[in-house]
């Protein structure tokens, strides 16, 4: 009878939903296919985690692979992150892929063997403009700029814990400094064009409030941001349904509506101005300062350039992101076409500084999917003296890649202010997770400088790398994307300075610790 009744119960249902699908009209398909029609919706709700775990195969996917999402994981687990018998790729075949040259002999190269050995730091940060709180980041990955309310309490908590086990810098994100920034790790303080945290009531810049930030939290740098890889020239919005009571009051805005970034900033509108304001930052607070873009135009960067090279005004830092897209949603065509890719854009930029003669006195910092060893190295080679990691951080504390971050439903509760869904970041555990991560990619970028017969990351360049240009043939990096001779490489004192700390092959400058 029990039976009789469920079968009974079930079939009502299913007639309940049949009449419904018929008379409603918003889908034409459920009226022409009542019941059954529903079967589509199922399959296009459920397509992507479909798609990620049965039909892509191991190098398909987007934008991370599963064989870079099963190295991040494994890396992240102190499990083997080794992969056996062979490669999945069609190495003659993959266009545009790197490939590393190793050397057969090589000069003093720290022990890769001894886990207690020095991980890779990076050249002093504001040293050559002399600026009071110059120093030298102790690791040349770091966590690239996500504010929370992009992400979760917990995972920033998780994030900022993780990175002080690693010795590695945080970027707040144009957020804001939130009490969830301030569990141990150093911080780079990111500023946007809406000012969060630093901003008068009619959202204007304050520097009084700015200094006070900087006064009582572990900030080591200010980075202004001027456009971000995911919707550069666009600006950034915050949905409605993030922006809770506690967002609210750490950004200085009104709760639960949507927080809007304007795409361009009121303290400056010229590259002059820009470096007046840099200076002012930097005179006022004695950190280094620096830019954070994505690139399109090259005429910013040209008259950028031009007016560094006089010398009495700089930026400390530029951190270039590609324009693949990251962890801020934003609309498709911004995301597929709007800004140049990371290798293109960052060579541009470098060189762009090259012909100046001003690369040794600026840092230049890389980010978009260069968390992955074989992008972070060609970056290296083409210049970059650290790399900053965001998704690939995201999945070290527990992301899966369900690409919900803009609708406040992450079922891992990493991008998202849910409760619920929060409630699964064990922040602890997770932050020993992300140190660990950070920690396994400088090992394996020393293990592939090792190889190349350097020292240091840092020491690689583009005449170490070549990149397939089609079906057996492949070009030089230097060729590739138009260097000449020295460009991508260090002034000999600084990889004089970088080498010793990590093989004790002489000691580094004094002054520059």
């Amino acid at each position: 009878m029990r039976a009789r009744s469920i079968g009974t119960a079930a079939a009502a249902a299913l007639a309940l939903v049949a009449a419904r699908d018929l008379v409603q009209k918003k889908h034409a398909l459920l009226r022409n296919f009542p019941v059954i029609g529903h079967a589509r919706y199922l399959l296009e709700r459920i397509g992507p985690e479909l798609r990620q775990y049965v039909v892509t195969s191991n190098e398909e996917e987007r934008p991370f692979s599963r064989d870079q999402r099963t190295w991040i994981y494994a890396s992240a687990k102190e499990e083997n992150n080794y992969f056996g018998f062979g490669t999945d790729m069609d190495v003659e075949h993959v266009q545009g892929h790197a490939y590393v040259k190793q050397r057969t002999f090589a000069g003093p190269l720290p022990d890769l063997h001894d886990p207690q050995a020095p991980l890779p730091s990076a050249k002093v940060l504001g040293g050559p403009r002399g600026r009071a709180k110059a120093f030298r980041p102790a690791s040349v990955v770091n966590i690239s700029a996500m504010s929370f309310g992009s992400l979760s309490g917990a995972a920033v908590t998780a994030l900022n814990k993780g990175a002080a086990l690693a010795g590695a810098l945080q970027n707040t994100g144009e957020g804001g400094l939130s009490p969830y920034h301030r569990n141990g790790g150093d911080l780079i303080l990111q500023i946007g064009t809406s000012y969060f945290g630093c901003r008068n009531e009619d959202g204007t810049f304050s520097l009084d409030k700015l200094k006070e930030i900087v006064a009582g939290a572990p900030v080591r740098a200010i980075e202004i941001k001027i456009s971000q890889g995911a919707k550069p020239g666009l600006g950034g919005l915050l949905p409605a349904a993030k922006v809770t009571p506690e967002i609210a009051e750490i950004r200085g805005i009104p709760q639960g509506e949507d927080c809007a970034s304007p795409s361009r900033h009121t303290a400056f509108h010229d590259v002059d101005s820009m470096l007046d304001f840099v200076e002012l930052l930097a005179g006022e607070t004695g950190l280094p300062v620096g830019i954070k873009s994505a690139v399109g135009d090259m005429g910013f960067w040209e008259e950028l350039a031009a007016l560094m090279a006089r010398g009495d005004r700089g930026v400390d830092f530029v951190t270039v992101d590609g324009g693949e897209g990251g962890t801020g949603a934003a609309p498709l065509i911004f995301s597929d076409s709007v800004s140049l890719p990371f290798r293109m854009g960052f060579s541009r930029v470098y060189g762009t500084f090259a012909e100046q003669g001003l690369t040794d006195d600026i840092t230049f910092i890389g980010s978009g999917k260069l968390g992955l060893p074989e992008n972070a190295v060609v970056a290296f080679a083409l210049g970059a003296d650290m790399v900053n990691v965001a998704r690939e951080a995201m999945l070290s504390i527990g992301c899966i890649q369900a690409q919900k971050c803009h609708t406040d439903k992450c079922p891992t509760g990493i991008a998202t202010q849910d409760p619920w869904l929060v409630r699964g970041v064990d922040a602890p555990s997770k932050a020993i997770r992300a140190a660990v991560y950070l920690r396994t990619l400088r090992r394996e970028l020393l293990k592939v400088s090792g190889a190349v017969g350097v020292a240091h990351p840092g020491l690689i360049t583009t005449a170490d790398i070549e990149v397939m240009n089609g079906d057996y043939d492949a070009r030089g990096l230097a060729s590739v994307y138009g260097y000449k001779d020295g460009w991508g490489e260090l002034a000999p004192h600084l990889a004089q300075e970088i080498t010793a700390l990590l093989t004790g092959a002489g000691p580094a400058p004094e002054g520059h610790a």
